[in-house]
């Protein structure tokens, strides 16, 4: 259909788990007990480190803003997607459609950063330790937390923008349980070029030079631990490196399986596992990873508990 005579499509359809009707109510239940470990982890995340002046120094406040991202990501989405698989429609307007988008860009863009931030923040701590109080004070930790802010806002108001200038003039079935990026293109009727120029490139800026700090920094912080004399020493933070590489990974592998292949193959899949693990998986194990199993943390929480 030539764009002059096109239609606006106004309303979508999520098909979501329309083709997993037999798992309808499991899905409910695992889903909104996922979302309710999200929101409980890392709203205490955030509660702890406002309110107790131990945790006041850079590192938790990253995992702040961390834990906050993550809260705020499954609730732009996971609620959306179990009102849906309970009524069983999956319809969204295109403003509400655009807005999603929106918010997915500006979240999942910042998890990006605050991660290769925090890798960052472990190098120094660990890599070079006398030299920490100068080079993350908490100035530059400001101005770090700001800018990955505004970073992320400007790319996600690009992104929305350009997409908020395609046509879409039917069909209206999103191949998705939430508005995605590529899934939402395949709909389109003008030219979507330009749109998956700036997804692909944003992708490996974002993604892929994000994973290779992380990766560079976790590689000399293992190089710094196998010179530590103790072997319990060495076995405790192998530990801790272990477990925030199992969640860099899982997050980031999810991420490039996601966004790094051809449009087109999205028409024949319908294996959510990937989405499914950075919307709603990463958001309820990052807390546990990075915070909860923390001695500072866990001293927080006693105090916090023992108020209430």
């Amino acid at each position: 259909m030539e764009e002059g005579n096109a239609t606006q499509v106004e309303v979508f359809v999520l098909l979501g788990f329309s083709h997993l009707p037999h798992l309808r109510l499991i899905l409910i239940c695992i889903f909104s007990f996922l979302y309710a470990c999200t929101l409980l982890e890392n709203g205490l995340m955030v509660l702890l480190i406002k309110h107790n002046h131990r945790l006041h120094n850079p590192m938790y406040f990253f995992l702040a803003n961390l834990s906050a991202i993550d809260l705020f990501l499954s609730s732009a989405i996971v609620p959306k997607m179990i009102r849906d698989l309970v009524s069983g429609e999956g319809l969204i307007s295109l403003r509400g459609c655009i807005i999603q988008l929106f918010f997915f860009a500006l979240l999942a863009g910042a998890e990006c950063l605050f991660l290769s931030l925090m890798a960052f923040d472990r190098y120094v701590a660990i890599c070079n330790p006398l030299h920490y109080i100068n080079i993350i004070s908490h100035e530059t930790c400001f101005k770090l937390i700001s800018g990955v802010w505004v970073l992320s806002f400007l790319c996600s108001l690009l992104h929305t923008m350009f997409t908020y200038n395609i046509v879409f003039c039917g069909p209206n079935k999103i191949n998705h349980f939430f508005c995605d990026f590529l899934p939402l293109f395949q709909l389109a009727c003008s030219d979507i070029t330009p749109n998956l120029i700036i997804v692909y490139v944003s992708d490996f800026l974002n993604g892929m030079c994000n994973f290779l700090i992380i990766l560079s920094s976790y590689i000399s912080i293992i190089t710094t631990i196998l010179r530590i004399t103790s072997q319990k020493g060495r076995l405790k933070a192998f530990s801790t490196c272990a477990s925030h590489l199992t969640v860099i990974f899982l997050y980031y592998g999810t991420l490039i399986s996601t966004y790094f292949h051809p449009l087109r193959s999205f028409l024949e899949s319908k294996d959510r596992t990937a989405s499914l693990i950075y919307t709603m998986v990463t958001p309820a194990l990052n807390p546990l990873i990075y915070s909860l199993r923390n001695n500072d943390v866990k001293k927080a929480l006693k105090i916090y508990f023992a108020k209430v």
